[in-house]
């Protein structure tokens, strides 16, 4: 095994423990794929597993055909919607999707995501929508998700859930972490009532987070200082997801 796989590994490991950490999971079910660099093959978790029992070495490897590559089962419709994105975007290091109340709330709602905090007026201009077809279990699919989802890092699948893409799992992951609690705001709101942001601002604060953060370099960069912290708290109370 490379050094790549292995740090791979660990870091997807380590976003399955802070999914269940932060109560997100759903019993057996969503995923968090991740791309060994370097390669056209990715790791998910081991079908029927919970994500607190997800460690480095029982992730599962998958080409990007959705052939298991060693021992291992996965689930044909996680494959359907990561693969299928990891296939469309050579930029997807790393895919995030939870079925959460809040993000499924959200999803139900025709107005989508709405800009009613300063975390929400992050995303809004970033995030696409994809219709609710049924069960994703086949690839007749494939097409309208790769087109709905476009390069954006934010995708909300009407009344399913919510999925974040990300160049490294901790970009996705903190994606992930920023529109789930948008989605937590938003169901504690009430929206008769809420002062939106107007165009004009979310405009100026998308072109200045643009600039701001495209000038730091790395171990200043947010996403990474903030996925530093995280592991800090997860090594702490179990570091037994690196095994």
């Amino acid at each position: 095994m490379t050094l790549e796989e292995q740090q791979t590994r660990i870091d997807l490991a380590a976003a399955y423990r802070l999914v269940h950490h932060f109560g997100w999971d759903d019993l057996i079910y969503t995923h968090i794929s991740a791309k060994i660099p370097g390669t056209e093959t990715f790791l998910i978790n081991e079908y029927g597993l919970r994500f607190d029992e997800i460690t480095a070495s029982n992730l599962v490897k998958v080409d990007i055909d959705g052939s298991v590559i060693g021992n291992g089962i996965i689930n044909p419709a996680g494959f359907v919607i990561h693969g299928t994105i990891h296939q469309a975007r050579h930029d997807a290091g790393c895919i995030v999707h939870i079925h959460t109340p809040a993000g499924i709330a959200v999803s139900a709602d025709r107005r989508g995501l709405l800009p009613i905090s300063q975390l929400s007026s992050f995303i809004v201009n970033n995030i696409a929508y994809h219709d609710y077809y049924g069960l994703v279990v086949d690839d007749t699919e494939r097409e309208i998700l790769k087109a709905n989802l476009g390069y954006n890092p934010y995708l909300i699948l009407r009344n399913h859930g919510l999925l974040t893409v990300g160049n490294t799992i901790p970009v996705a992951f903190m994606n992930m972490y920023s529109l789930q609690k948008c989605c937590e705001s938003q169901v504690l709101t009430d929206l008769d009532y809420v002062n939106l942001i107007s165009n004009e601002i979310l405009e100026q604060v998308f072109v200045r987070a643009k600039t701001y953060n495209s000038s730091l370099p790395q171990e200043l960069y947010p996403k990474f200082r903030e996925w530093q912290a995280l592991l800090r708290l997860l090594d702490a109370k179990d570091s037994t997801y690196k095994e």
